[in-house]
């Protein structure tokens, strides 16, 4: 690399460290307790879930350590189709199509589905993969105010000439809200719109043994154009999978080139997909416990504190200013608590946070003294008990 190049890299990144927003990669805090991750229901951990993934591997006699090519070549194998059909049938729909992950899922179906003089109207707050998908698509696309089901009326109204398509997800990654799944819907029906739903933050948390919050709603599911939910997070293995018409996924396989020429997930990745979701149906408890561990959060933390309003296993703790959000991310480390900053251009700018991530492992103590060393480091107050 040239002399000049290399500058133009180091000065870009002396902006990012001036601005206070430089990244760096730091291996997981095993000394503090984890409010942080995406293992909201312990599973990355479970050891029934790994031992039952090693016994499917073994008993498995024509299993190969690798997909050997794409799923177009000769990365398609029985288990993988009877992985799929068992995975349609969980989440309530026609068919589905496994991906390597929940970003790459993303990538495929909006950079191939959506057409030129289509129009993607995307909730402001969707997912940096949702916005990339489109961005390599031909389609026209507008964001429109979080949630903010008037703004999307009035843009749906002015949208003319291709497919409209709205884009959302069901619990938002950040701020860890809900979306008003239902009204979406109604409005992608009066207005002929396509709804698409990421489930990435309610796959497994959400719904009957974890199929999301489409399926919690009931009946709206035949509304969803399309579904993905991912396995990378609650589930705590890998993968993703979206959900539709055997018409979609026909078409995915012959236009979504991220499913066309990626090499397809190995069959060690299917059996691990399949066996998270059937120890949910065995282990209800866990999601009954997450969802006891959120309540008590919300009890013990001060009303004083900015908290955005959220029932899912993100609570986000507004705390505005790259370097006073990180020097309080600190102070909970010394305390003994794994819980990162999220810093502006991850977030706008005076929207920087405390992302913390419940879990259904984490012990009322552990919640106790979080709450504890919240309310008195930003407000100077004991947790209400």
């Amino acid at each position: 690399m040239s002399e000049e190049a290399t500058d133009g890299l180091k000065n870009e990144l002396d902006k990012r460290r001036s601005a206070g927003n430089y990244r760096s990669l730091r291996s997981p805090a095993t000394d503090l307790i984890d409010f942080s991750s995406n293992d909201y229901l312990g599973l990355a951990q479970n050891a029934r879930l790994k031992e039952e993934i090693i016994h499917c591997y073994k008993a498995r006699l024509n299993t190969r350590n690798g997909a050997t090519g794409s799923r177009l070549m000769t990365g398609t194998t029985d288990l993988i189709m009877e992985t799929e059909r068992q995975l349609a049938g969980h989440f309530g729909s026609e068919s589905g199509l496994i991906f390597s992950s929940g970003y790459m899922a993303n990538l495929g179906f909006f950079s191939s589905v959506l057409q030129k003089g289509d129009i993607l109207l995307y909730d402001e707050l969707s997912h940096a993969c949702i916005k990339d998908g489109a961005r390599l698509s031909n389609a026209q696309k507008f964001p429109f105010r979080h949630n903010d089901l008037n703004q999307l009326e009035s843009k749906l109204k002015r949208a003319t000439g291709g497919q409209a398509y709205i884009a959302c997800e069901s619990v938002y990654s950040m701020d860890g809200d809900f979306a008003p799944l239902p009204e979406l819907a109604g409005l992608a029906a009066r207005y002929k719109a396509r709804l698409v739903v990421d489930e990435a933050h309610s796959t497994g948390i959400f719904g009957h043994r974890g199929n999301g919050l489409v399926n919690q709603w009931g009946g709206l599911s035949h509304q969803i154009f399309a579904t993905l939910y991912t396995f990378g997070k609650a589930l705590g293995v890998h993968g993703a999978f979206i959900a539709g018409s055997k018409m979609l996924c026909e078409y995915l396989i012959n236009f979504s080139r991220p499913f066309i020429y990626t090499t397809a997930p190995s069959d060690f990745e299917v059996m691990a997909m399949a066996a998270s979701v059937n120890l949910l149906k065995t282990e209800p408890e866990l999601i009954r416990q997450l969802h006891d561990r959120i309540g008590l959060f919300k009890k013990l933390i001060s009303p004083k504190v900015n908290l955005i309003a959220s029932k899912s296993a993100i609570q986000a703790l507004l705390i505005p200013g790259n370097e006073k959000v990180k020097r309080a991310g600190q102070h909970l480390a010394d305390k003994g608590f794994d819980i990162r900053p999220v810093l502006s251009p991850t977030v706008k700018k005076g929207r920087e946070r405390l992302r913390i991530c419940l879990h259904s492992f984490n012990t009322e103590e552990q919640i106790t003294q979080l709450a504890s060393v919240l309310n008195d480091y930003l407000l100077g107050e004991p947790p209400a008990l």
